[in-house]
């Protein structure tokens, strides 16, 4: 195991420099390498980011400083070393067993703790309507429910509201028990504009077929707005952005994105009654 992490992953200057002692196998994504690890007898997460956008996650990690997200141990660089969660607790699996609203009344209490900070970090922060440039383009190229995703993006956009520093990325999996700490985020982007963008991530997951279970798109509209004091409408405007946004990555990616068409659908479908 030694040998495999020194060799390939390069892990091992970390270990030294931050006298680490690996306490897993290695975890590799298309955008980082991780592996858990322990200071002493801390556990931690030690993560070396591959891409600019999860270097600059790491520093609004440690901007954040442990309030409402995970704790930073050292920071240098590409590679950040957190404290790790041991509680094998899952919002995911919280979503898809008869607890859906528990996870999301969880997840909306992390994002507020977040969100209540209202200084500035010192480095440059992602307008959304720079994100949102996908979504124009693929709604002229592909049409259809893209259009109007596109349109309300636009709308919500002109027209800002409550602008904070966003976490960008908010689903089941990147919000993780810490024990007395609390549930906690991890793996944040660096973006600014209105709260209500965190939210809508929540609707197109865990996963697509939750995603599009009949009425729990319906019901967790009102949980979710009734937890985070969010209008409903606006939700559900955010909602129908995001999915559109989310669906013109995947086409990016040579992907079908049949979940989030469907997702954009059902809000769509909501706002029309009102």
């Amino acid at each position: 195991m030694e040998g495999f992490i020194q060799g390939f992953f390069k892990f091992d200057d970390y270990l030294g420099r931050w006298n680490l002692t690996p306490d897993g196998d290695p975890i590799i994504t298309h955008s980082s390498q991780l592996l858990p690890v322990r200071q002493g007898a801390t556990p931690a997460m030690l993560k070396i980011a591959l891409e600019a956008e999860e270097k600059f996650g790491g520093l609004l990690m440690s901007w954040w400083a442990g309030r409402g997200a995970a704790r930073v141990l050292a920071h240098e660089d590409a590679a950040l070393l957190m404290e790790r969660a041991e509680n094998n607790l899952s919002l995911a699996e919280f979503a898809r067993n008869g607890r859906d609203d528990e996870a999301s009344r969880i997840i909306c209490a992390a994002i507020a703790v977040l969100h209540r900070q209202i200084d500035r970090p010192p480095f440059d922060l992602i307008p959304l309507t720079r994100w949102f440039e996908d979504l124009v383009l693929a709604a002229a190229q592909h049409g259809g429910i893209l259009t109007v995703c596109a349109a309300t993006a636009r709308e919500l956009l002109e027209t800002p509201q409550e602008v904070v520093v966003l976490h960008g990325d908010v689903h089941h999996e990147n919000i993780l028990d810490f024990g007395s700490r609390g549930w906690l985020a991890i793996d944040p982007k660096r973006l600014i504009g209105e709260r209500g963008f965190d939210y809508a991530n929540l609707f197109c997951n865990p996963d697509g077929r939750t995603a599009s279970a009949a009425g729990r798109l319906t019901r967790q509209v009102g949980v979710v707005a009734e937890a985070a004091g969010l209008e409903r409408k606006r939700l559900l405007q955010w909602i129908l952005a995001w999915a559109g946004l989310s669906a013109a990555w995947w086409l990016q990616d040579g992907e079908s994105p049949v979940s989030e068409f469907r997702v954009a659908e059902l809000a769509a479908a909501e706002l029309a009654k009102n």
